[in-house]
């Protein structure tokens, strides 16, 4: 079965999660991913509080699967050699260095361009390549600062609260993924390669639209107001047996809101107009939290949601980590998925979240640093025995 990228090869020169994130998706959508590493050290994140000795970081691992690496030092005369003469048979490169680091080294933009036209050059930095902010480094936490994220998350008597999720990093990879599809559908109809710049302060501020509308109607700013925040009542109620995670999330309104009162035993409720309008739910929060809550708390958080969407009322349970790798549902549609390699054995793995009934995705074990370097010199750049060994000897690659 062809897969839909398979005759595109990236170059990547990113590092850490962003540009990973990225690449990595292409490259499950079939794409030739040649993850480009300094010698000795690569990827910054392979040596991340790693959990095995001599062994790759189990966060590496997530972000670099079904890819290529080769070791290069792109700062040496030879080494920017062969990567220009990578970029040459390449359709599409992507960095996530520094602002200035690439431009510094002569390959900005312009500078790939001269050597293939028709190359796709995306860089993700923290706040791009200009505005006031744009010398500025940035990682995950800061771009949810400066991108309002913080501000919104928690209860108002405490401090703004950060999102333990990568919607910087992996938000902008996704932001990038989606610049480089469109880029490369645009050359097959002009010939012409592009520029793609994301910011990952950019991508929070385009997550962050549901919340920004708020102040772009009132001009004040948005509150802090914890489970509260698709409004009142609370979307998050307990369950029993009254453990960390053993809470449900309910939709509450529409036609669901009359089937949820009938099932908590206040079939008398309905119609009520202190209850039946969003206006009438918000003054009555309080009591209607009371009221799904003595129901939920006597039931386990998968009763309360079989039982729920059984009658047309969605509902979801919380799902502790735990309770994700082990979910059946996702085991199924292959999101938690065995991998193997060499180093490991057998470990739990997150599988494509994309599925596309013309491509059937092998997932295969992220690279060992440069296990690919010869190979891909020899059999792409026809670069002979030789002179690989020369490059070994110059600590080129």
């Amino acid at each position: 079965m062809n897969q839909p990228l398979e005759d595109i090869r990236i170059l990547d020169l990113t590092q850490v999660q962003s540009g990973p994130s990225c690449t990595q998706l292409l490259a499950w959508l079939g794409a030739d991913v040649i993850k480009i590493e300094e010698p000795i050290l690569g990827d910054r994140l392979r040596d991340n509080i790693s959990d095995i000795a001599n062994g790759d970081s189990f966060e590496f691992l997530l972000f670099n699967a079904n890819k290529k690496s080769i070791t290069l030092d792109i700062k040496s005369t030879k080494g920017h050699q062969i990567l220009e003469k990578l970029v040459n048979v390449s359709d599409v490169i992507v960095e996530n260095f520094a602002s200035g680091y690439m431009e510094g080294l002569n390959y900005g933009y312009e500078d790939l361009r001269a050597i293939n036209d028709k190359i796709i050059y995306a860089s993700i930095k923290g706040y791009g390549n200009y505005g006031p902010y744009s010398t500025f480094k940035s990682y995950e936490h800061i771009a949810q600062a400066m991108g309002g994220a913080i501000s919104v998350n928690g209860e108002n008597t405490m401090p703004p609260l950060g999102i333990p999720i990568g919607i910087a990093d992996s938000g902008s990879g996704l932001h990038c993924a989606i610049g480089i599809l469109a880029a490369l559908y645009r050359r097959n109809k002009t010939g012409e390669g592009d520029f793609i710049e994301i910011s990952m302060q950019d991508s929070i501020v385009n997550l962050m639209r549901a919340r920004l509308q708020e102040t772009m109607v009132s001009n004040n700013a948005v509150e802090r107001i914890g489970n509260r925040t698709w409004g009142k009542p609370s979307r998050i109620f307990p369950c029993s047996p009254g453990g960390l995670n053993d809470y449900v999330t309910i939709y509450i309104g529409g036609e669901a809101w009359d089937s949820l009162l009938a099932v908590i035993g206040q079939s008398n409720l309905i119609g009520d107009r202190d209850y039946a309008t969003i206006q009438g739910r918000t003054e009555n929060a309080n009591k209607i939290e009371d009221m799904i809550t003595s129901w939920t708390s006597t039931l386990t958080k998968f009763e309360v949601m079989t039982i729920l969407n059984d009658i047309g009322v969605p509902c979801g349970a919380v799902l502790s980590t735990n309770d994700v790798i082990n979910d059946a549902h996702l085991r199924e549609r292959d999101m938690i998925v065995e991998m193997n390699d060499d180093k490991r054995g057998s470990y739990l793995f997150v599988g494509c979240p994309i599925k596309m009934n013309g491509n059937a995705i092998k997932l295969n074990p992220p690279p060992l640093l440069g296990q690919d370097t010869k190979h891909i010199l020899t059999s792409v750049l026809g670069i002979n025995a030789d002179e690989l060994v020369s490059l070994e000897n110059q600590n080129v690659i």
